[in-house]
């Protein structure tokens, strides 16, 4: 057989042919390098795009939405932008929903990835007017609280989360700064500031209310009471679920809560051990009913509930007994009224009811109502409605079922009660919403996790512009790209082994200390010396073996052991002779008696006999 130089056999076909087989074995596979190294960049791509959308799906972020004439400025910024970038990109590109640019231009705007399934509402709103949303999971926002300054925003839900939000310190990322769970299990239902702004008032679906400062750290928590004390006036607090919440607008240690088991109760900061009044709403036929809602005058002087049955009572707030004002068919009875607002001159009542209306009152003839709003959709217990700083306009959100349209924040003229405007906010409920009156910003709460900021570039003032401008820090592509390591626990440097160093420099240490390099002492011979006792019969437990040991006594036969003390025993009977002495004598005497008892009896037997 011939072979080539290349290893291979001549003739193979020949051979093949002759012997009846194919060939000598498998053949080696050829492999295309280009093809391969390709196919791997596109699932590279694939892969992060995929792991990329998760990541925007569960991050807390914030989704700006611009107006028309800012998004033509970023489309122009972005094109100038590329084609003036000087930083190469490794790896493969971005998704599309990440390629965002940078522009010098002080119109800059930023476009981040909006949330799946949000509708755009720049169209339904003022052309002046801009919304951002900060996504907080997707759980109902069920309480939304601004300090006076305007400097922080604090968010609760249905998730038992408290998050806080500070504007000075967010760039257009909007990350909270600090999320805790203040009431355990127990959904947030309301959050206020205190009219200083240096605590937090927390209610929840306990019975205990408690107030936090300003980074979140607990500062009180209201008593609960005994539950089994039928006149829940002589109870030190609340014995049964939390339904809303709020300061006293002149008085900054008090505050107020209501609750199921019918009572309005006034509390001091200071007293934390019991309650400082107690108020209880009565139906028609003078039944307890429950406070859904409760507020304070803008005075401080009134004090007003919303109850199950329908029904708005409001007393004076030193006098806890009779209602001050009572209107008996606020609302359809069963039907939860979700909030009760007083306006800024404190003579008109707004009230949102859970029969899907929002009515205005004069507390000066409190019979009926001034005006009334129906078709208001209503889902939740806790729907905000509340009026414009110059009480202009009142404010309130509409309900909606999953995937069945927009909740909608809906404006009414106050004078003529005309709905004014609506705004389309997003595909979920609306439920809570503040209007502050020194930013003049709008934050709203929704049912799918979002509280979202409404703001006019020209009128508001700080809060939300603050971070708006700031741009987001860009991350590195390799970051985002690159896989989690498995990293082995024995590798992490708290369960590493210390490297082996010298030891010359450990020596000179222990030569330098005086316990260490002490020499000990040799042992002592002789009677001792120095307070040390000699080791031979120096010491009682080696002179009590020594004479132990000395002992040389033979007692193996115990008979001749114990007799050897016989004669001693009676030559000196002090230990036995003199105890038994008495006792056998007396034994005697009874024995002598009884043989002359037996003897008489037998003798006088065989005598009758």
């Amino acid at each position: 057989m011939l072979f080539s130089a290349s290893g291979k056999m001549s003739g193979d076909g020949d051979m093949a042919s002759v012997m009846g087989f194919s060939g000598f074995g498998k053949k080696a596979r050829t492999f295309d390098l280009d093809a391969i190294f390709e196919q791997t960049r596109r699932t590279a791509i694939e892969r992060s795009q995929h792991v990329l959308g998760r990541f925007t799906s569960t991050v807390r972020c914030l989704v700006v939405i611009l107006s028309p004439a800012c998004v033509e400025s970023s489309s122009d910024s972005d094109s100038d932008s590329a084609s003036d970038s000087d930083s190469e990109l490794i790896g493969p590109p971005l998704p599309p929903q990440f390629t965002a640019k940078d522009d010098d231009d002080d119109n800059e705007c930023l476009r981040l990835p909006r949330r799946p399934g949000h509708a755009d509402s720049t169209a339904s709103s003022d052309e002046d007017e801009e919304e951002e949303a900060q996504d907080e999971d997707d759980d109902d926002v069920s309480a939304l609280g601004l300090d006076p300054s305007g400097a922080r925003l604090v968010t609760g839900g249905y998730d038992y989360d408290v998050r806080f939000w500070d504007f000075a310190g967010m760039d257009q990322a909007l990350q909270a700064f600090r999320s805790l769970q203040p009431c355990e299990c127990h959904q947030i239902k309301s959050l206020q500031y205190s009219m200083t702004g240096d605590v937090i008032l927390v209610v929840s679906g306990n019975a205990q209310a408690k107030v936090l400062d300003r980074d979140g750290f607990n500062v009180m928590e209201c008593i609960k009471g005994d539950q089994y004390i039928v006149d829940m006036a002589n109870t030190k607090g609340h014995t049964a679920m939390l339904n809303s919440g709020c300061w006293h607008p002149k008085i900054k240690e008090e505050f107020m809560t209501c609750s199921n088991d019918g009572t309005v109760r006034t509390w001091d900061l200071n007293s934390e051990k019991k309650h400082k009044s107690v108020f209880k709403p009565r139906s028609f036929q003078g039944k307890k009913v429950i406070p859904t809602c409760c507020t304070y005058s803008r005075d401080g002087k009134l004090i007003a509930a919303g109850c199950q049955d329908g029904t708005i009572q409001i007393w004076d707030r030193n006098l806890s007994v009779h209602t001050k004002f009572h209107c008996r068919q606020a609302h359809i009875p069963g039907s939860d009224t979700s909030c009760l607002s007083f306006s800024y001159d404190g003579m008109t009542l707004a009230s949102r009811g859970g029969d899907d209306t929002l009515k205005m009152w004069d507390i000066r003839n409190f019979r009926k109502p001034v005006n009334v709003a129906t078709g208001l959709t209503n889902y939740f217990a806790m729907t905000d409605c509340c009026f414009s700083p110059d009480d202009k306009l009142l404010v309130t959100g509409t309900s909606v079922k999953k995937d069945e349209g927009n909740g909608k924040l809906v404006f009414f003229d106050r004078a003529s009660f005309q709905r004014g405007y609506e705004i389309e906010v997003t595909n979920a409920s609306v439920i809570r919403c503040l209007w502050h009156p020194k930013l003049n910003q709008i934050m709203v709460g929704t049912g799918n996790g979002l509280a979202k900021v409404y703001y006019d570039p020209v009128k508001s003032h700080r809060g939300a512009k603050l971070c708006v401008v700031k741009s987001q820090r860009k991350e590195k592509q390799a970051e985002t790209l690159t896989q989690d390591y498995i990293i082995t626990p024995h590798a992490l440097p708290m369960f590493r082994e210390a490297r082996q160093r010298s030891t010359r420099k450990q020596l000179e240490k222990d030569r330098l200390d005086p316990k260490k390099s002490h020499k000990p002492e040799p042992p002592v011979s002789g009677p001792g010396r120095g307070g040390r006792v000699a080791a031979h019969g120096g010491t009682l437990s080696s002179f009590i073996v020594k004479n132990i040991a000395l002992d040389k006594t033979d007692d193996s036969n115990p008979r001749e052991a114990i007799l050897r003390h016989a004669k001693e025993a009676s030559d000196n009977p002090y230990w036995v002779a003199p105890a038994y002495t008495f006792t056998v004598k007396e034994e005697q005497k009874k024995r002598n008696f009884l043989l002359l008892f037996f003897k008489r009896n037998l003798i006088n037997k065989i005598v009758e006999d």
